[in-house]
């Protein structure tokens, strides 16, 4: 009997997966999904998710690529990912997508060079295989990248995962409603995890929670064994003969979890450090060390100053990006961090938009003035004593330039186009938001305190809608007193319940406080305070003592990175801006020497006398300043702009916020210093070369 109903189930199960496949090859993939499902994979995975996936399949339906004995690899990472992409698509992409970078590369190292007069070199082609070749080694792992941050900022979320579990299930031991619950408070992507479990339940291809919630813990063996043991420990205790040794067996699930994640983020902390300072000094200081003798380099060697472009402003600060990024998606954010929603994109942000664009063009104008003043009237050119506006010198018939002092102090418009233009926007986008996010991050220090007094007078038989005023009083002069004092208000003056006071769409408090931290207890709050005053307040001790451990784990973790951080910050603020700075000055002060020299030289070697010692003596001209002081302002706004997003990353974790008040900020300080370091330099310097050409 059991084995007839186990074939009839096999062969159902068999023909519904040939249905779905027969319905994927004619109707397409999508098709062969509901409506819901469609929807629901759009709601919850990001954008960029999307976007590959897209790119996957339209590489993949042009070229199939067996994927052989990495397929099975492939898949798992694509699974734990949620992209609906075969492994066949991802390596179509890896690799002809680079054959589209080569080309456009190549393209364009063989156009600039012409248009400025210079051939196609070796180096150009070497550029263009290299560029080819660095887009397939991300693309080749790109899945595996993205399963592995899906992992990483899953486990991020954990703890309050594990934390909502058990405070629903103190009251209420239905696993699946605590699943939902968990899965409704917590952000992405762990809660799209948790409503895929619930999903496949509701579309029968699990037969209850406990199975889909035990196959979708197979993928974390390996990374989480504490959640692991933390879930099974909440599922035994629905087994559990008395509700003491239920409530026991919740509560050691948490205290897992807690020393568990504890142990992990120390050691973490420990390990981040190393990559953390070999990507600083590799990607970031040795190069700006290699500033110092690059003067010397480009004026003794005919080097065309694309060569220096194309090291300096892609290969460099696509290097630190991609493997900074790498190393920021392993940081264990999350928490008792703040977390701010996305900016929303006003009209205020609009005309802000504008007026930013309206400081970089008008900029970038004045800085390219003398290339347009070139390109308009050739044989123009204003000299002021032994200097030049333009300066271009003519080489075998051809111009080039510009080499004058007025061009490389004019270039340096081009540098704070791009740097006071972003930094401009960032800053302001920002400033009128960084005041609440002070404000909310003084509160959280002050909510697990908080949080206990509130539960200790909810404990004591105080109804919730006057404890809230009771601690309010006792906290009068903090963050938190306030907090709960205009939650009272509502309650009092408004009439609104204890749900509504906080999260009324125009009255709610919780909007004033963008934090998913406070949002997340004030719903525990909510929810525990349906099934009586005792559960509320052991909910709250709960949240207090989960705030308190998380936010002396956060403070360890920064401890532990302080020494990074600070050599981070003095870069952007100081050293980087600085030392660029004096290198555009000792370079264009060598380029003004070096181009008197040789015109020295051609005229010795052509009259004879003392000068017949050195004839045809050739010191070069090197490139000029003009374009040299944009490459290297680029790269200092590149670099800055980077540092910038590292920063945030490792202090801050997601807080679009901060990251926009740290970027604008440095941005704008790191930009201005390093152009009035620059312009004085390079006034200084050329005054006294002049002189000294002048006196020889």
């Amino acid at each position: 009997m059991n084995s007839t109903s186990g074939s009839k189930e096999t062969n159902i199960e068999d023909l519904r997966s040939q249905v779905k496949k027969q319905l994927a090859r004619e109707l397409g993939e999508s098709s062969a999904q509901s409506r819901e499902y469609v929807q629901f994979r759009k709601d919850n995975l990001p954008a960029h998710y999307s976007l590959y996936e897209r790119c996957a399949k339209a590489f993949g339906s042009v070229v199939s690529i067996a994927a052989g004995k990495d397929a099975e690899v492939i898949q798992k990472d694509l699974d734990t990912a949620h992209l609906h992409c075969s492994p066949s698509d991802v390596l179509s992409l890896a690799l002809f997508a680079p054959f589209i970078v080569f080309f456009t590369s190549l393209v364009f190292t063989v156009v600039v060079p012409v248009i400025f007069g210079n051939a196609l070199s070796f180096y150009f082609f070497l550029f263009s295989i290299i560029m080819g070749f660095l887009t397939y080694v991300p693309l080749r792992n790109m899945p595996s990248f993205l399963a592995q941050r899906h992992r990483q900022l899953a486990s991020n979320q954990m703890v309050l995962c594990i934390f909502y579990i058990v405070t629903f299930m103190r009251h209420t031991p239905n696993l699946e409603l605590a699943l939902e619950f968990a899965a409704e408070h917590i952000g992405a992507p762990l809660s799209f995890d948790l409503k895929k479990v619930l999903w496949d339940v509701e579309t029968q291809k699990y037969r209850s929670v406990s199975e889909s919630l035990d196959m979708y813990l197979i993928q974390w063996r390996e990374d989480a064994r504490e959640f692991i043991e933390s879930l099974h420990l909440i599922m035994s205790s629905l087994y559990e003969t008395s509700n003491d040794r239920r409530i026991t067996s919740l509560d050691k699930s948490l205290e897992v979890m807690l020393e568990e994640t504890y142990e992990k983020m120390l050691h973490f902390a420990q390990n981040l450090k190393s990559p953390m300072t070999m990507l600083h000094m590799l990607g970031i200081v040795l190069p700006v060390l290699g500033l110092v003798i690059l003067p010397l380099a480009v004026s003794f060697f005919d080097t065309h100053w694309t060569v220096i472009a194309s090291m300096y402003n892609i290969l460099l600060p696509a290097g630190v990006f991609y493997l900074g990024k790498k190393i920021l998606s392993m940081r264990p954010t999350g928490y008792g961090q703040t977390e701010a929603s996305p900016i929303a994109d006003t009209a205020s942000f609009s005309s802000l938009r504008f007026n930013a664009l309206l400081i970089f063009f008008f900029l970038f104008f004045i800085g390219i003035s003398p290339l347009l003043i070139h390109l308009l009237s050739p044989g123009f050119d204003v000299d002021i004593g032994t200097f030049s506006l333009l300066g271009y010198v003519d080489v075998d018939g051809v111009l080039r330039g510009p080499f004058g002092l007025g061009a490389g102090i004019l270039s340096l418009a081009v540098t704070l186009s791009f740097g006071l233009g972003a930094g401009y926007f960032f800053y302001g986008r920002a400033k009128n938001l960084i005041q609440m996010r002070n404000r909310t991050k003084q509160l959280e220090l002050e909510f697990a305190s908080a949080l206990f007094q509130l539960g200790n007078r909810i404990g004591d038989g105080v109804p919730v809608e006057l404890a809230f005023g009771r601690v309010a009083e006792v906290m009068d002069g903090t963050h938190a007193g306030a907090f709960f004092h205009k939650v009272a208000v509502n309650i009092q003056r408004l009439g609104m319940g204890v749900e509504e006071a906080l999260f009324h769409e125009k009255h709610g408090i919780v909007r004033e406080f963008p934090s998913n931290l406070i949002e997340s207890s004030m719903k525990v709050l909510v929810e525990s305070a349906k099934k009586g005053p005792q559960e509320a307040s052991k909910a709250l001790m709960s949240m207090s003592n989960y705030i308190k451990e998380m936010h002396r784990v956060d403070e360890r973790l920064k401890d532990l990175l302080s020494d990074v951080l600070s050599s981070m910050k003095s870069q952007v603020n100081f050293l980087l801006p600085t030392i660029a700075g004096i290198v555009i000055g000792i370079t264009s002060m060598i380029t003004t020497v070096l181009g008197a020299l040789q015109a020295q030289s051609d005229e010795f070697s052509g009259v004879g006398g003392a000068g017949a010692t050195v004839p045809g003596m050739d010191f070069g001209l090197g490139i000029p300043t003009f374009y040299f002081q944009i490459i290297i302002g680029l790269y200092v706004v590149q670099v800055t702009y980077i540092l910038s997003y590292m920063i945030n990353g490792v202090e801050n974790g997601v807080d679009p916020v901060s990251e926009d008040w740290i970027r604008g900020k440095g941005l704008l300080l790191a930009t201005t210093l390093y152009v009035c370091i620059s312009f004085a330099i390079i006034l200084v310097f050329n005054v006294i070369a002049g002189q000294i050409i002048t006196v020889g």
